[in-house]
């Protein structure tokens, strides 16, 4: 992310001093360097289908941060969040996760038997990009639809926010908050 930051300053000074160096006008009308670089997520000149084409992978991969449960599929889970001492996920309760290792600690509560997945919704999902493009935020209203032992376990109208990071190509939630409206 840094790298990519730097590059993008390293392009601007050259753009401004290389005309001045060669000794031409900065005004001059065929400018050293184009007008545009390349483009990144958060970048007004990215192609539109482009950042929507991120959006819809960020959508898809903050969907299966919940919508693993339907098959148990842990690895679509562990795919959707970082791996590593940066995840952390703040819920309603007094919980706090703050880092990989301790997810795994509700994996045996999750892969139970007792604990069924029926559905879940994103409702009104806004995803933002940073200006680097390599991470974004997201809000939605979550419906989180489940049963253990039977009995209703279940999230419905939470707020959901977090960031994602893409990281090696794949976006990734690397920080997530769960929180419900006092006013309802």
């Amino acid at each position: 992310m840094k790298r990519s930051f730097y590059a993008a300053w390293a392009v601007m000074i050259l753009a401004v001093a290389l005309p001045a160096w060669a000794g031409e006008s900065s005004h001059s009308a065929s400018p050293a360097v184009p007008a545009k670089s390349p483009a990144v997520p958060g970048d007004q000149s990215q192609p539109t289908q482009d950042r929507e084409a991120e959006k819809r992978e960020i959508a898809r991969v903050v969907g299966s941060v919940i919508g693993w449960a339907k098959d148990k599929n842990l690895d679509l889970f562990y795919g959707s969040i970082a791996n590593d001492e940066d995840y952390i996920s703040v819920t309603p309760g007094k919980r706090v996760i703050k880092r990989f290792e301790d997810v795994k600690t509700n994996v045996p509560f999750w892969m139970s038997p007792d604990f069924q997945y029926v559905r879940h919704e994103l409702k009104d999902l806004e995803i933002t990009f940073a200006r680097c493009g390599e991470v974004a935020w997201f809000y939605c209203v979550l419906d989180d639809i489940n049963t253990y032992k039977g009995e209703p376990a279940s999230w419905e109208n939470a707020r959901w926010t977090g960031v994602v990071e893409k990281r090696d190509g794949k976006w990734v939630v690397v920080q997530q908050h769960f929180s419900f409206a006092s006013d309802k």
